[in-house]
This record gives C-alpha cells, structure tokens and sequence, in this order.
C-alpha cells in the first residue's frame, strides 16, 4: 500500500479531525503539566479565575482587590469549569486552568482538517489539521492558560463551518442546521471570549471572499434569523450583567483602557515594524515551515480554485490586520493560520517546483539553528546538570526534523518530508516544554519562592499564619501560588508582617529599607533561605530573602483581685 492510500484511509469521514485533534493533544500536555505559572498574562488569568471560584462572584473579574477590565469572562468561565471537575483552587494547581486552552489547539486542528476535506478532499484535510496541530505556535498556547488558544478554536470552528456552508453552495446543496449552529455557536464564544477578534476575522473574511467571487449568495444559507439570536443569547447575558455590576466601567476600560491603545501605538511595549508577524513565521509555523513558501505560491497560481480562495480570504485580511495593528505579539496571526494550514496542506496535491522546494528548505534550516541557539542558550545560561541531556535531547530532535525534512523535500517526496519532520519536531516541542525549559530554574523565582516557603513550613498552605508578605516582586505568578491574600507591599510594611508573625520575602532593593524599619520595631531578622534567578518579565536579577516571622506573645490574661 502506498503512502497517499494510506492518507486515504486514515482521512475518510471523521478520522482526519479526529486524528488532528489527537496530534495537538500530543503536542500540548507536556507543556501543561510540566511548565510552571507563567508570567504575566497566564497568571492573572487563572488567579482572576479562582477568585471567582473562592468568592463565587462569576461576573465581575478581580485580580486580588484590582477590577481587570480587558477581556469578557468567556475564558473564566472554561477555566472555572474545569477547575471545578479537576481540581480546587486552593490546590493552585495551573495544569487545571490550561484546559481549556489545550481543548481549543484540539478543536482548532480538528475544524481546519474538517474545513479543508469540504474545500479540497479528505487527504488534504487530514493533512491541513495535522499541519496546525504540530505548529510550534498552536502548540504552545495549548499549555498557556489565557484566551488565544481557545479563540483560535472557536474561531476556527466558525471559519470551518463556514466554508462548508461555501461548498455546499457551489456543488447546489443546502447545508444543514448543524453547520449553522457550529457557525454561530462558534461565533459567539468568540465573542465571549475575547470580543471583536473572531467576528472580525470571520466578518474580513467573508466580505474579502465576497469581493473576489463577485457574489456572496452563499451568505444568505448563514441562518441569520435565528443565528442572530443565538448569538445574542450567548453574549448579552454576561455583558448586561457587567454593564450592571460595574456601572459601566467595565466597557470604559476594556474599550479605552486596552483595545483603544493597542489600535494607536505599541501597547506596554509590545510593537514592532510592519512584517513582524511574517519575520516570526518561520519559526512559530515549525516544522510546517518546509511548505510555507508553496502555499503563499498556491494562492496566485491555485486562485481559480474555489477552495484557495476561501483559504486566501481567511489568512490574507486577519494577517494583514494584525500586521497593520501597532501592537505585535507573537500570537495574534492565530486565528487565521488555519487558512495557511490549508494552504499548505493543497499545495502538496501536485509535485513542487524546485524554486519552493530550496526557499522552503532554507527558512526550514534557517528556523532549525534559531531553535537551536534556544535551547543551547537556556542551557548554557540558566541550566545546570542533568539539563544538559534535555538540552541534546531537544537539538538532536530538532537536527533530525529538519534535517530529515529539507533532504526529502529537496528530494521531491513532500508529504514524507511533512511527516518526518511534523513527528519529529512535536517530539522536539515536547522535550523543549515539558523536559529542558521547566529544569531551567532560575527562570521560574514564583516556583522556587514557595516550595522553599513550603519546605521552611512558612507559607499559608503549610498552616503557617499569612498573608506572606512580598517585597520588590510583585509577579502575579507568586499571587497565584501563594493566595489571593498575598500582600505585596513595601520594605516597611513586610517589616511589620514580621512583627505580626507574617513570613516576609524582601528583594535585595528592599532590604536595607526593611532592615532598618524591622530594627526599629525592635526585632531581629531571621532569614531562612535565599531564592535567586532572573525576572524573565523585565529581564533584572532577583534575589530574594525568606525571613520567618516573630513568634507571636499569647496575650496576658487579667489575674482577677481576691476578695477577702
């Protein structure tokens, strides 16, 4: 049996998805359950998402006495949920916040292959799920607990049912009421989720489809009537409510304080040129990177094909907006890399020509030695003993998936070579995320700050008194594992913890100012550990004391007077 029967087979009806959404699982939790909280984002989302858990207030979103007003509650919701059938929060256990990111990168991959078998055929669906699934990108927001992955799932699901709704118009069939109600449903967790991102890409792509087609009947087969009020029984609920609890100022800060900024210049930091997203592709796409110059070839040379558009409509727009968009992060494109998976996947129906193979196998060796500068770099820099074999483990993955891949690909044979090096490079993501990078610790000050509170018997969860005090690092990751009481505060203020019989953590800034206003409340610090590392956040060295607090006096009781 040949190796296309073989794709044949493994693609007809619901095993493409199926194995797709296997992939990204594979692919996604060693990250998830190895990688400790990351900072920032991730760890304000799930310390957000246990207060709602602790105080069962699942409107308003806090970070400790802090409103957050930048995203809807969406993924609070799925994070909540999975929280509550896992685990507690009071385990503070991240692995059960990242859920519903890992189950997003699993139905991203299973609707791009479903999008592309209606596009294309089944084989190309297979392929173009397995191509998302094992992008370095996906992949890696599968194990962050924050809302990309499981936008770009939703999203993705209301793009694939939309092109099924697409094809069925062109072969003159009518699409049934469960494609709509996956558009829709889509749609509007997307909405809840993280607001205009979904609809836009959607809404860009459809006017961008219309505009090349020179007709958009198939647009009225959406279901709009009672589409239209599924979306708005899923969103306007929770946006009544917080318009309500907050007295509007939920839409004040979310609108002006977040999306506003981002849309006028580089928010918190975060911009980049035009062509920042597109200078990243090489090595956020690895290892489909072998096909990335055959699919952007394929929409000029495939553009008769009613499938290339669609795919072309779906990437090009939302690419070009997040391009445009002052604000740049590595993962904003991810809505609408499904597109290009697509794309990827179609181009391999026919054999390459050699111009694609060489400039593919290029950006391939080119995104192989950066990965490699990675993790040698980690290594040299923060690891330490037994690091060392993560660290060849991870290089001799890399070295074999893009070697194996660039020799077949030049070779001709570029499904083999998507093959070889897709599996080979999941393993190398997965060595990278659940072996090398976790081992890294001084790059993780949170995690190591409380196990040696846990091992001094000093923190909260220990039965020790709290909140700990924390001064000069204030990483919403220590909140997260520490408690939402954690006090984070001032060289003076953790003196008076000490003296209240708190532990403190005081950064070597604080010190002075700590040691000074412990001495004048009369006490002795005790410290009993040091913590040191690099703020990965800011990039500054950190080291942090572990000071126990002064044993509290039982307070005196009266001697009652004897009376004669």
């Amino acid at each position: 049996m040949t190796l296309e029967s073989r794709l044949d087979a493994w693609s007809r009806g619901w095993r493409g998805p199926l194995f797709a959404a296997l992939l990204a699982l594979i692919a996604g939790l060693p990250g998830l359950l190895a990688m400790p909280p990351l900072d920032r984002d991730e760890s304000r989302f799930a310390q957000a998402t246990a207060q709602m858990l602790e105080t069962d207030d699942y409107v308003v979103i806090r970070f400790q006495d802090q409103p957050r007003f930048k995203k809807p509650v969406g993924i609070h919701w799925l994070q909540a949920a999975t929280v509550a059938l896992v685990s507690a929060p009071e385990d503070r256990g991240i692995w059960a916040y990242r859920i519903p990111s890992l189950l997003g990168a699993m139905l991203a991959a299973a609707a791009c292959a479903w999008a592309a078998a209606a596009l294309f055929d089944a084989r190309t669906g297979l392929l173009a799920g397995a191509l998302f699934a094992g992008t370095f990108l996906l992949s890696s927001e599968a194990f962050i607990a924050k809302t990309d992955a499981a936008l770009c799932g939703s999203t993705t699901l209301a793009m694939a049912a939309m092109a099924r709704i697409y094809a069925a118009h062109l072969a003159g069939r009518k699409p049934g009421v469960w494609l709509k109600l996956a558009f829709w449903s889509g749609l509007a967790v997307a909405a809840l989720i993280k607001g205009p991102v979904g609809l836009l890409t959607v809404i860009l792509a459809a006017l961008a489809l219309w505009a090349w087609d020179r007709k958009a009947g198939w647009l009225k087969d959406l279901g709009w009537g009672w589409g239209l009020i599924l979306f708005c029984a899923v969103v306007l609920p929770w946006a009544m409510m917080i318009t309500v609890a907050t007295d509007g100022a939920f839409w004040g800060t979310a609108i002006g304080g977040d999306l506003a900024p981002k849309m006028v210049g580089g928010q918190e930091g975060h911009s980049g040129p035009f062509g920042y997203h597109l200078m990243l592709s090489p090595v956020l796409l690895y290892p489909a990177t072998l096909l990335l110059p055959a699919a952007l070839v394929l929409i000029w040379s495939g553009r008769a094909e009613p499938g290339v558009r669609f795919a072309a409509c779906w990437l090009i727009p939302t690419w070009l907006m997040f391009e445009i968009l002052p604000t740049k992060l590595a993962h904003y494109t991810l809505p609408g890399i499904g597109g290009l998976a697509i794309l990827m996947a179609a181009s391999v129906r026919a054999p390459l020509g050699r111009g694609v193979r060489w400039l593919g196998a290029g950006l391939t060796l080119l995104a192989t030695l950066l990965l490699i500068a990675v993790a040698v770099y980690g290594m040299v820099t923060f690891g330490q003993g037994m690091d060392l074999a993560w660290m060849l483990l991870v290089v001799l993955l890399l070295v074999g998936s893009g070697g194996a891949g660039i020799l077949l690909l030049l070779k001709g044979h570029a499904v083999r070579a998507l093959l070889v090096a897709g599996a080979l490079g999941i393993g190398a993501h997965a060595a990278l995320v659940g072996g090398l990078l976790p081992h890294l610790e001084p790059l993780f000050l949170s995690k190591d700050i409380a196990e040696a509170l846990d091992r001094a018997r000093l923190s909260p969860r220990s039965g020790a008194p709290g909140p700990v005090a924390v001064t000069g690092y204030s990483e919403p990751s220590l909140v997260f594992l520490l408690g939402t009481a954690t006090q984070l505060t001032d060289g003076e203020r953790a003196a008076r913890a000490i003296a209240e019989g708190r532990p403190a953590v005081v950064e070597a800034r604080e010190d002075a100012v700590f040691r000074k206003s412990l001495a004048a409340l009369g006490l002795t610090p005790r410290p009993v550990g040091v913590v040191s590392g690099q703020n990965y956040s800011d990039g500054d060295d950190e080291r942090l004391t572990l000071y126990r607090g002064e044993p509290q006096r039982p307070a005196e009781t009266p001697v009652p007077e004897s009376r004669p």
